[in-house]
């Protein structure tokens, strides 16, 4: 059997791939454009990928495929209408990224909420060793204790960040996207509810066409002004022009964004004109990546090839 691992890369180079030789012959790119998967892939028999679009125009030449497994939750690289139609089966890794992305989301909180920016600068420059007094608090900065947080997305990541919320004395309260979710430790609300009473909102939902720019200036108005948004969930749940305005107008006071509408960034993506990094934290799509993520995602995408070899359902799954 042959496996071929298009993108490599994507999941770092610090992990121990030897798990995939197990199955076979196996050829890792580090990375590969569309241009070349239809060669790479031509007598492949299983397809391990993370971002790289499959379909019928990447994989048309792969006569013997049978597998398809992606090292991500999301799926929105699968023509699945198309894999159906050839008969092949696809697999993803859910639940791998649930610690790393609730941690990550409550770094940038931290970082935006405490000016930590701002005061690290402060004491760097040597404004501080000039001073006269022991402290310096310029930029003003609240307890977490009795605000609300606003989660939109109920799955995994969204009630372990609730969790990790509540625990901070937060007023938790959420909104599903697809109207299914039902959490009975904290409390369903209307969209238009939560973005009106909540001190931090954070999006943990998939993207679709219910999500697409969902944080949309209308959205933005609507927020409190000392609100923080952090983006944890796809790139294109939120307007990026519409909250570079926001951001420029002092609608909302700060957003932490760990994916956009194109990665790696477009340079011409309007949230690079917010320089002030006490308002805006942008990071490069890291949030799903720590070490332990990681190492679970091979672990992971090893035993869905395991399960499907005996004929086993495991991750089938469509997010």
């Amino acid at each position: 059997m042959k496996l071929i691992f298009l993108d490599a890369k994507t999941i770092g180079d610090d992990l121990d791939l030897s798990f995939f030789d197990q199955f076979g012959d196996v050829v890792k790119y580090s990375f590969s454009t569309p241009e070349e998967v239809p060669e790479r892939v031509q007598d492949a028999d299983v397809i391990i990928v993370n971002k790289i679009e499959i379909n019928e125009t990447t994989i048309g030449t792969a006569a013997n495929l049978k597998l398809v497994c992606v090292t991500a939750t999301g799926t929105n690289n699968l023509d699945k209408e198309y894999l159906d139609k050839r008969g092949i089966a696809w697999r993803n890794v859910a639940g791998y990224s649930t610690e790393s992305v609730a941690q990550h989301t409550f770094a940038m909180l931290f970082y935006l909420l405490e000016h930590l920016r701002y005061y690290d600068d402060y004491v760097k420059t040597g404004i501080y060793a000039s001073q006269p007094r022991f402290s310096h608090f310029g930029l003003p900065y609240y307890e977490l204790d009795g605000k609300t947080w606003g989660i939109v997305g109920m799955g995994n990541i969204g009630r372990r960040t609730a969790a990790i919320a509540a625990a901070f004395g937060f007023r938790v309260i959420y909104f599903s996207t697809s109207g299914k979710s039902s959490c009975g430790e904290y409390t369903r609300v209307d969209f238009d509810t939560l973005l009106k009473e909540s001190d931090v909102i954070t999006l943990h939902c998939p993207l679709n066409d219910r999500t697409r720019n969902l944080i949309d200036w209308d959205a933005l108005e609507t927020m409190k002004k000392t609100a923080v948004l952090v983006n944890v969930a796809r790139g294109a749940v939120v307007n990026e022009a519409d909250l570079c305005r926001a951001l420029k107008e002092d609608q909302i006071m700060g957003a932490g964004i760990d994916v956009l509408s194109q990665e790696p960034i477009n340079p011409d993506n309007p949230l690079l004109q917010i320089r002030d990094s006490s308002r805006l934290l942008i990071t490069p799509h890291m949030a799903w990546a720590s070490v332990e993520a990681r190492t679970r995602v091979v672990t992971e995408t090893c035993k869905n090839i395991e399960a499907f070899l005996r004929g086993e359902p495991r991750n089938v799954l469509n997010p």
